[in-house]
């Protein structure tokens, strides 16, 4: 499937989405309230163990993955102001792998600022929304003599995405928005040192250009969140984030989608299924794409 496939298929998912959660919003918000926090932490554990005389096949082996969704929302009059923080990181380790390796890593923070215009679901916004990581990022290797290589590949804030953007924003509750900007600015930076290695080519790390450590964009976005229940004890969350650089290639949207699918067994114990897939032709000529899948300890906060 190609870009323009995707983004069109995930638009109309989105619509549809949104028309079924508006006749089954679960906000949580009481319509009295000013403030409202919602959150979810959730820490999900994976083993595999072989003895010496298993004949089946297998290698012994554990994966974690701790999870935080955090959100905040704030109404008063014809004001709202909506934060969703987003915290994943996951760590694999395998018998006789000599380093353990990342499952996922991800930190995201969104926030959007509305006034209400008139008496309708329209607000005149601004936004920011920041993303980086929390931990180095390797790509593995053997070398001559058959053991294991890594070479740093990221790291925390390189690359860092900061966007600033003014627009207006569709709000039917605290779980169902849709901020569209026209008027956006992204700032991508990263240490010099992964632009300054020997035989670097101008963008070849998130679009830098050689020796740089910052890069300025202008150009404009759409940010989407839909939360509804599926069911009893499940819950489905979306986000999608959309953006084009008017300055370079604005044919080329940059795409940011997760699904995120909570299944509470009880207070503490959940199974969530998580899929991502991002296009940014300045990082990779593809898509990028991970899915988790685990069951573990939850905690609503």
């Amino acid at each position: 499937m190609n870009q323009n496939s995707l983004l069109s298929a995930l638009l109309i998912c989105f619509a549809t989405v949104i028309t079924f959660a508006q006749s089954d919003s679960n906000s949580t918000t009481p319509k009295d309230s000013i403030w409202n926090f919602e959150g979810n932490f959730q820490f999900l554990i994976n083993q595999a163990a072989f003895n010496s005389e298993w004949q089946g096949g297998g290698t012994s082996n554990y994966s974690a993955n701790a999870v935080v969704n955090y959100d905040i929302n704030y109404n008063k009059g014809k004001y709202t102001w909506d934060t969703k923080i987003l915290g994943d990181y996951g760590i694999n380790k395998t018998k006789n792998q000599e380093f353990n390796r990342k499952t996922n890593d991800r930190l995201e923070i969104n926030s959007t600022v509305g006034r209400q215009i008139g008496k309708s679901k329209w607000y005149t916004s601004a936004f920011m929304n920041f993303r980086t990581q929390f931990a180095k990022g390797y790509e593995f290797g053997e070398d001559a003599n058959g053991n294991e290589t890594r070479t740093l590949q990221t790291e925390f804030m390189s690359p860092a995405f900061t966007q600033l953007g003014l627009g207006a924003l569709w709000k039917h509750s605290d779980d169902i928005r849709v901020n569209i900007s026209p008027v956006t600015g992204r700032i991508i930076t990263a240490n010099s040192k992964f632009t300054t290695t020997q035989g670097y080519v101008d963008g070849d790390f998130f679009g830098l250009d050689q020796g740089s450590s910052i890069r300025t964009e202008f150009g404009a976005s759409v940010n989407a969140f839909v939360k509804f229940k599926l069911m009893e004890n499940i819950t489905v969350g979306n986000v999608l984030g959309l953006y084009s650089n008017y300055l370079e290639d604005p044919q080329n949207v940059d795409i940011d989608y997760t699904l995120n699918l909570v299944m509470s067994v009880n207070k503490y114990i959940s199974a969530n299924f998580t899929f991502q897939t991002i296009y940014d032709d300045n990082a990779v000529k593809g898509f990028q794409v991970r899915e988790v899948l685990g069951v573990g300890f939850n905690y609503d906060f």
